[in-house]
């Protein structure tokens, strides 16, 4: 499928995707899933997850605000996904900025996951390599070096490696896409690297692990280019307004 086909197979499938995210998106993220086409899902106790998982078409898992209860039942949660043959998207939010974020990811991947979607720096402390990171944010990498990190990382983990920047990095270790475009202005409203992990699970629901990061993230820079804003608040508005009408804007996918 093309990014339209797969845009279309979402709207009609209408995918529930059970999100254990952070705290500052999980508004975000909820709405930005509405937009999409398809359903959120917000459940975080240990004692429910497994029930919620079976529910759903895929589990998004985001350490952004991770504590250890968080951990422990996201790992539940991934347990049993893996368990029922559901697909699993992980983003390691910052996870190079302290010991509980590396540990939260390392034991995530360690169940298996069928994507893992992180900026420069998060990938690379993944790969055990360095790479500057300041909070959560990262200096954005050479995509030559991107490539062949994504490419390595996806061949030793047995899944689909999404690296965001300027130039966007996809890879299942057989096959690499560069997704190039987007507005700048992505940098500066919170959570669209969350959104774009959100992006991905929606699309999980309906095609391969490879094809739904390619097209998470297709959509996310397509959706940022020639909007009407003023700032951050207008642009942000504008960009769901876009992912929401997609198909009637005009802009071919």
């Amino acid at each position: 499928m093309d990014l339209k086909e797969a845009y279309l197979a979402l709207r009609k499938k209408k995918p529930l995707i059970h999100h254990m995210t952070n705290l500052v998106v999980t508004n975000l993220t909820a709405n930005f899933t509405l937009a999409l086409g398809a359903l959120p899902v917000m459940a975080y106790a240990k004692e429910e997850v497994e029930e919620i998982v079976d529910k759903a078409d895929v589990l998004l898992l985001n350490i952004g605000t991770i504590t250890r209860e968080q951990l422990d039942s996201m790992l539940v949660a991934a347990k049993h996904a893996k368990a029922t043959d559901k697909k699993i998207v992980l983003d390691p939010v910052g996870c190079g900025a302290s010991a509980l974020r590396k540990e939260a990811a390392r034991d995530i991947i360690a169940v298996g996951v069928d994507v893992i979607k992180g900026n420069f720096a998060e990938i690379c402390t993944i790969a055990g390599k360095s790479a500057e990171m300041r909070g959560v944010e990262s200096g954005e990498g050479n995509v030559d070096v991107a490539i062949e990190i994504a490419e390595s990382l996806a061949k030793d983990l047995s899944c689909t490696i999404a690296i965001t920047g300027r130039e966007d990095v996809v890879s299942n270790g057989v096959g690499t896409a560069k997704i190039v475009g987007g507005s700048e202005m992505l940098k500066h409203i919170t959570g669209s690297g969350c959104m774009a992990t959100t992006a991905i699970a929606c699309f999980l629901a309906v095609e391969e692990p490879f094809y739904a990061a390619m097209h998470g993230l297709e959509l996310m820079k397509r959706c940022s280019e020639g909007l009407n804003y003023g700032g951050p608040a207008s642009f942000q508005q504008a960009f769901f307004d876009r992912v929401f009408s997609f198909l009637d804007t005009g802009v071919e996918p």
